[in-house]
This record gives C-alpha cells, sequence and structure tokens, in this order.
C-alpha cells in the first residue's frame, strides 16, 4: 500500500472521491516536476563541468532570448503535430479508481485488499505500492475505493473493462473508472450546450481507383526510408507515381485482401489508409509494439499481434493478439496467453507463435474465425466473438487445420499414435453443426500437407508415408471432391512413387494442377486435371515437362498460364508456360531475384531482387507471356505488393461469352494501344531530333569560334598556318579515286 501521510493528513471523510483525486494528481504531479528540475539542474551542472564552465562567473539576466515560445526556431517536429494533432498523456493513465468497495475497519484491510490484488493481478502487473486504499483519520476505517497503478495504461484498460460492474457481493458492485477521466468530468460545463451541427463532407470514394481509364493496376513498394505507391503503365514502360512518403511504416506494409485499404505499423499500434491517389489516414488501433497483422477476408476485420520477451530466458514469450473492427476501430475481442499457446500448426511466425493464429472461414462474409490449441479447435463466431456453443471442439493430438476458402468447413489432420496402431486421418468438419462430413484414415503416415482449390471445389491432402523398412518415405496425394454427392476421396500416385515432391499448386478457379517432383537440380514438372471428357470424374495426367531448372509453380490468377520458376539456388531461371496448349512462351531468367508475384489481373508479372543481397535491388515487370516490358532499380529494396482487386460482379456465364468474343470487344483496345504506340514512336523521333539538333548547334558554335580565332592564330605565328589547320585543307582537297582489286576466284563447271 502506497504511504503518503502528506496525502493523508489532508483526508477527510467528508471529502468527495473528486477532491481526493484531485489533491493525489496535484501531490504526485509536484513530485514529478520536482523530480524532473533536480535532474535536469545535475545534467546542466555536468554539462557545463565536462566544457569547463564556472557557473559563479555567468551573468545569466545578461542573457537575452528572442521572443516567442520557440525563440523564432520552428521545431522540425512541427509539420507532424499540425498535421496529426497529437494527444499528450498526462502521466495517469495506467491508474484506475475502483468504487464501492467494503468499508472495513484497520483489522479487516489486509484482508480486503489481499482480496482485490487477487482479483487485478489476473489482468495485469500492479508496480510495487500500487494499491492505496484512502483511510478516514478520524474514524481508521476506509472510504469505499481504492487507486491500483498498473505498469502499463493498456493494462489498466483492460482491467477496468473486465471488473467494471464486477459483483463482489450482493452489496457491492465494482464501478471502475480512469483515473484520468475524473479530470476531464470535471471541466464539463455546468450549462448545457448545444452541439454544433457539422455540415456532412463526402469522403473519398475508396474504389475509384478502380476505374481508371488505362485499366492500370496500382502497386506498393518499400526501398531504404521510402514507401511508395505505384502505377504500373506497360503502355509507357515505366511506373507513374501515386504516392511516396518517407517513414511511412517502420515495418513493413500490407494490402488488405480486396485492396480497399493499406496498412501500416507503428510503435503505437496499425493504421489503415485509403484513396486512389491522396491515400488519407482513415483509423488507427492501438496496440503497442504490434508485429504483424492479417486482415480477414471481407475487410470486416483486422487483427494484430504483439509479442514481449521475457526477462528470464527460460519462461516463454508473452503474446497478445486484439481483434478490431476495420471501419469503427473498436476493439472486439483480445487473446493473451505464453507463444506456447498459440504456437500449434501454422506456417509460420514470430517469437514461437504460428502465424496467422487465427484462420478466418465462411468466406467473404467473415463469420467465423478459429484456432488451434492442443487437442483443441476454438471457432469463434463473430456475431458474438465467443465459442460456438460456448466451448471449443475437442479433437485429440491435432495437429494442422484449414479452411475452405468458400464454404463454412475445416479441414483437420491427426497424425499416427501409439506407435502406428491409430492411424492418422484427415476430416473435414462442417461449422457451425461441427458435424465430420468426411474422413480418410491413413496408415504408415510421416507427415500431411493440405492444399485447398480456390474455390473450394477441392481438396488435395499430400501424403508422406514411410516404406516397409521405416527407413525412407515416399509421397502421394489424396483428393477430395468437395462439392459432389459424399465427397468422393481418388488416390494419386507418381509415376516413380519414389520421387520427392518439391511443390504443388492449384490452378486458381480452375480445376488443373501442377506438381515438381525428381531430384535436384533438375527435376520434372507434371500437370493433372480433375475433369476430362474420357474419363469423367477421374484425375488425369495432362503431360510432364522433364530437366526443369524449377523448384517453385506461380500460376497466373486467371488461370491458363503459370510460371516455373528457379529461384535461391536457381539464380533466377523463369520459364513462361502456357498450359492449355502445353508449350513454352518464352525463357528467361531474372538473376538473383527472390520474390515473383501476377498482378490481379493476371496480365503482368513483377519479379523482384530484395535487400537479401546486396547488389540489384529492383523489379522487373513482364507481360504475361515473358516479355520484359521495363526495370526499375532501386536501393535497399525491401518489398513490392500488388494491389488486390475485388470479385467482378459479372457472372461465370458473362465471363465465358466475353472470353468467346474476345476479339470483338479487343478492337477498340488494340486501336487505344496502336495510338500510344505510335504517340511513343513519334516521342522517341522528337527526343532523337532534338538531341541531333543541338549536337548540330554545338558543332556550329565551335566552328564558327574556331573560325573567328584563326587570324589570331596565324598572326602569333607571324602569318603562318599550323600544320593541323593545313592538314585540314589537304583533307578537304582530297579527291575520289576508284579502283579494282581482286578478292576471290572460284571455277564453275557448266553443262550444257
Amino acid at each position: 500500500m502506497v504511504e503518503d501521510t502528506d496525502m493523508q493528513e489532508e483526508i477527510h471523510a467528508e471529502d468527495t472521491l473528486e477532491q481526493v483525486a484531485a489533491r493525489m494528481a496535484a501531490a504526485r504531479l509536484h513530485q514529478r516536476i520536482e523530480a524532473s528540475e533536480i535532474m535536469a539542474n545535475l545534467d546542466i551542472d555536468s554539462r557545463a563541468a565536462q566544457l569547463g564552465i564556472d557557473w559563479s562567473q555567468v551573468n545569466l539576466d545578461s542573457i537575452h532570448l528572442p521572443p516567442g515560445e520557440n525563440f523564432g526556431i520552428e521545431s522540425d517536429d512541427e509539420g507532424v503535430y499540425h498535421d496529426d494533432q497529437l494527444e499528450f498523456d498526462t502521466g495517469f493513465g495506467n491508474i484506475i479508481v475502483v468504487d464501492n468497495l467494503p468499508v472495513v475497519e484497520k483489522t479487516k484491510f489486509a484482508k480486503l485488499e489481499n482480496v482485490l490484488k487477487k482479483i487485478y493481478n489476473q489482468l495485469g502487473v500492479i508496480k510495487e505500492n500500487g494499491l492505496w486504499m484512502p483511510v478516514d483519520l478520524d474514524t481508521g476505517v476506509t472510504l469505499g475505493y481504492c487507486f491500483i497503478e498498473f505498469n502499463t495504461p493498456q493494462e489498466a484498460q483492460n482491467a477496468k473493462e473486465k471488473t467494471h460492474g464486477y459483483k463482489l457481493d450482493k452489496s457491492h458492485i465494482f464501478a471502475v473508472n480512469m483515473f484520468d477521466d475524473f479530470d476531464r468530468l470535471m471541466n464539463v460545463k455546468e450549462e448545457w450546450e448545444a452541439p454544433q451541427t457539422k455540415p456532412y463532407v463526402p469522403g473519398e470514394n475508396l474504389q475509384k481507383w478502380l476505374t481508371d481509364e488505362k485499366a492500370r493496376d496500382q502497386l506498393v513498394i518499400r526501398s531504404g526510408p521510402d514507401t511508395e505507391v505505384l502505377w504500373n503503365d506497360p503502355r509507357q514502360k515505366n511506373t507513374e507515381p501515386v504516392h511516396k512518403r518517407p517513414y511511412w511504416t517502420e515495418s513493413y506494409v500490407q494490402w488488405s485482401p480486396l485492396g480497399t485499404y493499406l496498412v501500416t505499423l507503428h510503435k503505437q499500434g496499425a493504421a489503415v489508409w485509403g484513396g486512389a491517389d491522396t491515400f488519407t489516414r482513415l483509423m488507427r488501433y492501438q496496440h503497442n509494439m504490434v508485429k504483424l497483422v492479417d486482415f480477414s477476408p471481407g475487410e470486416k476485420y483486422l487483427v494484430t499481434y504483439h509479442s514481449q520477451e521475457p526477462s528470464n530466458p527460460r519462461d516463454a514469450s508473452k503474446v497478445e493478439i486484439k481483434v478490431f473492427d476495420v471501419r469503427t476501430g473498436r476493439m472486439m475481442r483480445d487473446f493473451k496467453g505464453s507463444a506456447d499457446e498459440f504456437s500449434i500448426g501454422g506456417p509460420g511466425g514470430v517469437a514461437g507463435a504460428s502465424w496467422p493464429v487465427f484462420r478466418w472461414g465462411g468466406g467473404k462474409d467473415d463469420k467465423y474465425f478459429a484456432k488451434l490449441s492442443k487437442n483443441t479447435i476454438s471457432v469463434y463466431e463473430t456475431e458474438t466473438f465467443g465459442l460456438i456453443d460456448k466451448k471449443s471442439m475437442k479433437v485429440d493430438n491435432v495437429v494442422d487445420m484449414c479452411w475452405s476458402p468458400t464454404d463454412s468447413i475445416i479441414s483437420l489432420f491427426v497424425p499416427e499414435q501409439g506407435g502406428g496402431n491409430q492411424p492418422a486421418k484427415v476430416a473435414l468438419v462442417q461449422i457451425p453443426s461441427k458435424v465430420e462430413l468426411r474422413q480418410k484414415n491413413l496408415f504408415s503416415v510421416n507427415d500431411c500437407k493440405m492444399y485447398w482449390q480456390s474455390s473450394g471445389e477441392y481438396l488435395a491432402v499430400k501424403v508422406d508415408r514411410y516404406t516397409k523398412t521405416k527407413k525412407s518415405t515416399y509421397s502421394g496425394f489424396e483428393l477430395f471432391r468437395i462439392k459432389e454427392r459424399d465427397i468422393p476421396i481418388e488416390v494419386l500416385e507418381l509415376d516413380n512413387k519414389n520421387d520427392k515432391i518439391i511443390a504443388f499448386a492449384w490452378e486458381p478457379k480452375g480445376h488443373r494442377f501442377a506438381v515438381i517432383h525428381g531430384d535436384q537440380p533438375r527435376p520434372d514438372v507434371s500437370f493433372y486435371t480433375m475433369k476430362t471428357t474420357q474419363h469423367g470424374g477421374r484425375v488425369t495426367k495432362l503431360g510432364t515437362l522433364k530437366a526443369k531448372q524449377a523448384n517453385a509453380l506461380f500460376w497466373s490468377p486467371t488461370g491458363k498460364y503459370i510460371i516455373l520458376a528457379g529461384l535461391k539456388n536457381f539464380n533466377g531461371q523463369l520459364e513462361f508456360f502456357n498450359v492449355d496448349e502445353m508449350e513454352t512462351m518464352a525463357t528467361t531468367e531474372h538473376f538473383m531475384a527472390t520474390d515473383i508475384e501476377w498482378d490481379p489481373t493476371g496480365r503482368y508479372v513483377a519479379t523482384a531482387v530484395t535487400s537479401v543481397h546486396e547488389m540489384e535491388n529492383g523489379f522487373t515487370v513482364w507481360s504475361f507471356n515473358g516479355k520484359l516490358l521495363y526495370r526499375v532499380l532501386k536501393d535497399h529494396f525491401f518489398q513490392l505488393a500488388w494491389r488486390p482487386r475485388p470479385p467482378s460482379f459479372l457472372s461465370p456465364e458473362k465471363e465465358e461469352e466475353i472470353a468467346k468474343n474476345l476479339k470483338k470487344y479487343s478492337k477498340k483496345y488494340e486501336l487505344e494501344d496502336q495510338d500510344v504506340s505510335l504517340l511513343l514512336s513519334e516521342q522517341d523521333r522528337e527526343k532523337r531530333r532534338a538531341l541531333k539538333e543541338e549536337w548540330e548547334r554545338w558543332v556550329m558554335q565551335w566552328k564558327s569560334l574556331h573560325e573567328e580565332e584563326k587570324l589570331e592564330r596565324q598572326n602569333l605565328r607571324d602569318g603562318e598556318i599550323s600544320d593541323e589547320e593545313e592538314d585540314d585543307e589537304e583533307a578537304r582537297e582530297v579527291k575520289e579515286v576508284e579502283f579494282e582489286d581482286v578478292i576471290d576466284v572460284t571455277e564453275e563447271i557448266v553443262q550444257e
């Protein structure tokens, strides 16, 4: 308990809570000001001693400073202050006031204090001597409220939200407020004033960028301290700047799934920005030292992640995850725990926790999200942000789970148990009913990897099985047809089942998939289809490409085209392949390429060399068929990301009709492309003509100057012409002479 005799002497039973709070704030503020002044004086004295200055010899009254609070010198942060209108913390944001406590005598004082500590230690770390209950000095009983000081304002805010209205017993229901709120509430005016009606100002159309007349796409890049949003303009063979800002983010940037928002990360939390060219800040989300963010598929919610390293290296990191409403900025729910609680499954993460921790389901409606834990799958619904049926699904030894991209179906994998006596299994579970739709038992399994097709029609499970000797493994696929009756399953084994599977990828919005298999450095690439007219509903191999320098697959977002890429050890080998025709369109290279990204329309693809390499940082933009369009070099290049597009409003039938009549629709754009090409050609000619004219002007000026100085040169040589000028005169008098020379003789026999 805080012992402050000065404050205790001034507290009486007739004092109101507001008066006590005001006195406490004033006393602590006075203490802090005195401490800061002492420290400032010590710093000044120390600095003066270093410089050899004797304060006793300095007349401070003789020093005259320029007028004004800033002494005529504008701060570097002045612009930031005016732009953001920063709100400064009063210094008491980590203190809460708990009212409606039992009024107890001194003999029960310690018991009440222990009860309060037991409640609030679960919600945050209370500072040493951070719980203070005022006592009436006349009667020796408590006044029915207390002050609790936490380590951080976030812990205090969380404690207030969790315990306001907490029922200690029938007669005592907690009323919890932030200490800072008292200052705000005490300054409320006595007389009511009607609020001012502000005129409606329509916001910027956040989808305006989709109406670009040239049908271009945007991309964001980060290099050095700068973050830039650019138009991809392949007609001009370059990018067009949209928005550029230094130190826009302190980590990385990320587009929302439908391209509406751009999120940036800061020490105080995350922020989202939107627009076609202005990129104004739309909302902030407070989460100190945020490291990772993730959007729900429909952009309704934003998940933020923070982990804190423990003071004891043997302890697990502490993780805090918050879920925000994107439009309002309201925190809908938070999750706290050790990194071990969030580390099961997932492709990777920070400080031991898998990311993303929460997987979203239910398609674009953002109805459900789930978390994988030890022996459980916790599924939450976004209407109340509580567990479905108020309990988690118990699945013993579950190690991985995935949502269908379009339906509320979870696929899960459970490995073998009991030394193989209990087989591994892959199961499909319907949400929210939690009914198991399909299950497949798998024997002699080493590992499984699940791949959903983007339309949710198929699920491929890559199964690594042990051989009979248990000394090696081989791989195959279990293919689930989700939309068909009873969800039939097919087994696919490669022609050489001992081939190592290097990469797998479904064709977006299609029924084909590609597999890289075999031994490095030249594995094979095979293509399969789930639909053929000859074999009905059976998986069929379309063909195999032998000995390719590839270790990664990148399908076009519209299907049909794929890039067989050789990254890392293959130094950026690229093969652009047409799967419809089963032919290579182009083979090229982007040396040391680290990243490959298709634009959302499938027309262009960008390859990048990031700062993991010291040389050739930047990106290159190619056409879908492998034609190099332009390169952009950037020092310290960190990131490139295309801006996603929302789904088309056209029906599949309308899209198919447009594809069939593409020649008719494309005439208009071919004419536009021709006009642009002619304009570019004319611009190139004008540029060359200007360079030629500039050169000729320079030559004429030089010749004119040379002639002007000719007489002066002759006078300096007593009327003689220099050897060089004489040679020039002779060179101009050279006549053309024709001569013949035999280069070669060939004999030919002509038969009559």
